[in-house]
């Protein structure tokens, strides 16, 4: 299947929604005529702008729209005339990207929920369960969801009371991004009238700072904890390559339970896997870090935020454990302690780095996403 990183990076940075910065109210289509069942061509705007939308779906989702050999996907794009790519698989959530002209857009969002709901009907027949409401997650920057809520609620209770769809907002961003998902549930005909509503608020408030995607990561298999007293069980061989680590099938291993006066190590010292288990253990603990960086006095209340709230974000998107030093006097400088894995270290290193140019200077060309280069501040120190 297509996959979508450029999709990605050209609508990151931008936001959910791209257009000229016009007024929205005159260059969208109506919301009265998305739930008319004609939705012809004329009745849109040539001055319409081009928009760019982005879906979290799980993967049994996803397969609906594409169909089998690709036909519903490839359908929805020759009706509606709208671009819709699909990331990779490999993950059990997938992005699902949606951009073109206005009206395009919206023909997409109507047929993929037409599309859901039939789904719904067809599960719930020969049984007395109720058809689900169709439920779709917007892919939305967190800069942009301040707007999208509106003052005490009170543009998000609008959206709600227009359209008659449910709304929500999330309130921690997805993992390793600057993203927020948007949950809208309800008719098919409310689903697209709401998202009309969000495009609006959407191309009204740009997005701020540097917006980092959401990416799905992809599903590794993880060996279970054990527990005291537990027989000791490896993964089954074809999801998991044991042969890797030098051990043999699962069937080949005797179980390993605790005595009761202690805890025996995972394998006996003379098993001739134990070594093997001992180097992937080892191997595994070496990709993590520490990195030391020094953040001058003047400039680490940027990094701290208001109640500590920007380093927090930090640490909740980088996954890694930050931790500044007290102040010492007559050092100009605070230590920021970065401990982790290599990939959560480096992202924890960008995030502050960017944090700290935002407040001080423009944003840097040439880099990603227009923040400063992957380098410390001051010359870091490793641990």
């Amino acid at each position: 299947m297509e996959t979508e990183s450029s999709d990605i990076d050209a609508a990151s940075s931008t936001g959910m929604v791209t257009g000229g910065g016009e007024s929205t109210t005159s260059i969208l289509p109506d919301p009265t005529a998305l739930t008319s069942s004609a939705m012809q061509p004329n009745a849109f705007p040539a001055t319409a702008p081009t928009l760019t939308l982005r879906l979290l779906m799980m993967q049994k989702d996803v397969g609906s729209i594409i169909g089998k050999s690709g036909s519903t996907v490839k359908t929805f794009r020759e009706e509606s005339g709208a671009k819709i790519n699909i990331s990779d698989a490999g993950s059990a959530e997938r992005i699902v990207t949606i951009s073109g002209p206005a009206d395009c857009l919206f023909k997409a969002v109507s047929f993929i929920a037409k599309k859901f709901e039939e789904d719904h009907r067809v599960a719930a027949a020969g049984t007395n369960a109720s058809v689900p409401s169709v439920s779709f997650q917007l892919v939305v920057p967190a800069s942009q969801c301040g707007p999208l809520i509106g003052k005490k609620g009170a543009k998000i209770k609008e959206i709600r009371d227009v359209t008659g769809a449910s709304v929500q907002v999330a309130s921690d961003m997805l993992p390793g991004s600057t993203e927020r998902t948007v949950t809208i549930s309800g008719t098919p005909e409310a689903i697209t009238q709401c998202i009309y509503q969000i495009c609006c608020v959407m191309l009204e408030h740009p997005p701020k700072g540097a917006t980092i995607p959401y990416r799905p990561r992809t599903t590794a298999h993880v060996n279970p904890l054990l527990l005291p007293g537990l027989p000791l069980h490896l993964p089954d061989p074809t999801a998991v390559a044991v042969s890797q680590l030098g051990m043999p099938p699962p069937s080949e291993l005797p179980p390993v339970t605790v005595p009761a006066h202690g805890i025996p190590p995972l394998l006996p010292p003379t098993s001739p896997y134990a070594h093997a288990a001992a180097a992937a253990v080892a191997s595994a603990m070496q990709t993590h870090t520490t990195q030391v960086i020094n953040i001058p006095n003047d400039l680490i209340g940027c990094l701290i935020g208001k109640r500590g709230a920007k380093i927090t974000e930090i640490r909740q998107l980088s996954g890694a454990q930050i931790k500044i030093s007290d102040p010492v006097q007559g050092v100009p400088h605070r230590e920021v302690t970065i401990a982790g894995s290599s990939d959560r270290v480096q992202l924890a290193q960008y995030l502050i780095n960017n944090r700290i140019h935002s407040e001080v200077n423009a944003p840097l060309a040439g880099s990603p996403l227009g923040a400063p280069p992957m380098s410390p501040l001051l010359p870091p120190t490793s641990l």
